[in-house]
């Protein structure tokens, strides 16, 4: 389906180069039988400045296939031994996210996510028809993270400017809860699968024997994969650039500034300014302040940008090793019943709900990496986005695009999140979500080209009510429109903006969306199966002559509509890419 959409974003903000290549795509149709809705269906063609290619959904693995060796998807423990789950079985995860491709001299590679716990990344050379762009794999074996103390949820992820694989670990453990626990039951649940890397059995371990193995400041990094021309890989976390419930980290093209999304409730935004060209290993933090200039619609701000102090991976890993509890780095008050802090707290709003803190002396920079969210509230900036997905940046129009699944909770006025927080954001709800704009500019002081200056809605989606007798019914966005946008990218070059969707009742098959930033036109160029989600398109323009836009399904049947599963082979996730389209 193809449609005009309300762009929210100013004229100026979307201006385009008269040398963009127009691109159409054949629109897919909204799913509206049960065939369509098992199946995973992208655009048939593509036309890119006139010139028509044949295209389509192309798998290169699932959950479970044997590549060579190795079996896709197996999670591993910190001894290289497979995971079991509860029932005794070896665990394939059905959560594959980000999936990058490397060309690495005459070789092609991908390293893949698994958002599972404990986390997996694994690495497959492909192999390239020169005559066809088609990709297909040669062999693939998990990477090793037993030197960084293991990978926990990764989630998205995004090639940087020198060609290695830059992924994420979301929704850091919170220390304070592993810190204040007198009983196991009193730790979120969600955590004990990560015990069984470190060989435990989550069913009969301890609260001792957990606490032991499980240090929550050891996750919650960017994490780096280069990889050689021989398929080695070596694996870097980087400490120094902060710790969150990191969706992603995206490089900017001077190499060095780095924006990072913050996935959850009451978040934030942030940005890293590393000291040195292709080295995130040192350099300088910093979150964003927000000041709404407009509460239409998805609103729009000005953006401030507070430092959160400069460090070095070496520094903060040194901190990391002693293990430190969360009382290490913070005293912590009670709020008062008025919802104030004693003298000397700082009251903050986080994901955590209202807290009074105070930072201990001295522990001012671990602070700011392992408690990173924490310490820019207390330092002042905005903690009250909701669901902060995937970045993509325009060289073009040097725009930066950030996805923000749902416009709720803390982005409400007044809502609950905001209690003993300053409340700087002030919308309507809209449960569909929207995608920002950014521009970009030099900022002298904080010495990089690519600082974002405001922050404006480009797109959001439409709340609807259809009939409970509707083909619509088990949808409750817009069925032309984006609903829970997660993650997007550019087609450089085109002037069309990439959004991939995360929904549950929003759509009841995810999609992916084409937007025409010039037309304003949005086409549906990919469908997925009951109960998945589209997780992390990453468009590539030219890979020895071909062009790839890489799109994962993640978990189908698994977020919803678990009673449509009729064979558990259906349920494996599937990595591909929509392609090959001619190089730019």
């Amino acid at each position: 389906m193809t449609r005009k959409t309300l762009l929210l974003a100013s004229t100026a903000l979307l201006a385009a180069p008269a040398f963009a290549d127009s691109v159409e795509f054949a629109p897919v149709a909204f799913p509206n039988t049960d065939e369509l809705k098992r199946a995973a269906i992208a655009s048939e063609s593509v036309t890119i400045d006139g010139k028509t290619a044949e295209i389509g959904y192309h798998v290169i693995a699932r959950g479970g296939d044997q590549i060579g060796d190795g079996t896709w998807g197996l999670l591993t423990d910190k001894d290289g031994n497979p995971v079991v789950s509860a029932d005794g079985s070896q665990h394939i995860s059905v959560d594959t996210d980000f999936s990058s491709l490397l060309p690495v001299g005459d070789k092609l590679f991908s390293v893949s996510h698994f958002e599972s716990r404990p986390g997996a990344m694994y690495l497959t050379e492909l192999n390239q028809d020169a005559d066809t762009g088609m990709l297909t794999p040669v062999w693939t074996r998990p990477v090793d993270f037993s030197a960084v103390g293991g990978l926990w949820v990764p989630c998205a992820g995004s090639v940087t400017p020198w060609t290695t694989h830059l992924g994420s670990e979301e929704y850091e453990p919170n220390a304070r809860e592993v810190y204040e626990a007198e009983a196991l039951e009193d730790i979120d649940d969600y955590f004990y699968p990560m015990a069984r890397y470190f060989g435990l059995n989550p069913a009969e371990m301890s609260l001792e024997e957990f606490r032991g193995v499980f240090n929550p400041y050891t996750w919650g990094y960017p994490v780096e994969v280069a990889v050689n021309e021989a398929g080695e890989e070596t694996v870097t976390k980087h400490y120094a650039m902060g710790r969150m419930a990191l969706e992603l980290a995206y490089v900017m093209p001077d190499g060095k500034t780095t924006y990072m999304s913050d996935d959850g409730t009451n978040v934030g935004f942030f940005m890293f300014v590393a000291d040195a060209e292709g080295d995130l290993s040192a350099g300088t933090l910093y979150a964003t302040k927000l000041t709404q200039t407009s509460g239409e619609g998805a609103g729009a701000f000005d953006m401030e940008w507070i430092s959160l102090g400069h460090a070095t991976a070496d520094e903060i890993k040194a901190v990391v090793d002693q293990k430190p509890a969360f009382a290490d780095i913070f005293d912590a008050a009670a709020p008062n019943e008025d919802g104030t802090c004693a003298e000397g707290f700082t009251s903050i709003n986080t994901t955590n709900g209202h807290e009074c803190l105070a930072v201990k002396e001295g522990m001012e920079i671990a602070a700011s990496r392992l408690e990173t969210r924490r310490y820019a509230a207390m330092m002042g900036a905005t903690t009250e986005l909701r669901k902060e997905e995937g970045i993509t940046f325009d060289p073009a129009s040097s725009t930066l695009f950030v996805a923000m699944s749902e416009i709720a909770k803390g982005m409400n006025g007044g809502a609950k999140q905001d209690v003993g927080g300053p409340d700087h954001i002030q919308l309507e709800t809209n449960k569909c979500g929207a995608v920002y704009g950014m521009p970009v500019a030099a900022d002298a002081e904080i010495g990089s080209d690519y600082v974002a200056q405001s922050m404006k809605a480009v797109i959001a989606g439409t709340m609807m009510d259809y009939a409970d007798d509707s083909e619509f019914a088990n949808n409750s966005c817009d069925i032309d429109g984006i609903a829970n946008p997660d993650n997007v990218t550019f087609m450089t070059g085109t002037n069309t903006l990439i959004i991939g969707e995360d929904t549950g009742s929003g759509h009841q098959n995810d999609a992916i969306w084409a937007l025409d930033m010039d037309t304003a036109e949005l086409t549906r160029i990919f469908t997925t199966p009951y109960g998945s989600e589209t997780t992390s398109p990453y468009y590539y323009p030219n890979i020895n002559g071909w062009g790839y836009l890489m799109a994962v399904i993640q978990h189908p049947y698994g977020e919803s509509d678990e009673d449509k599963l009729a064979d558990p082979a259906d349920a494996m996730a599937y990595v591909g890419y929509v392609g090959p389209f001619p190089a730019k």
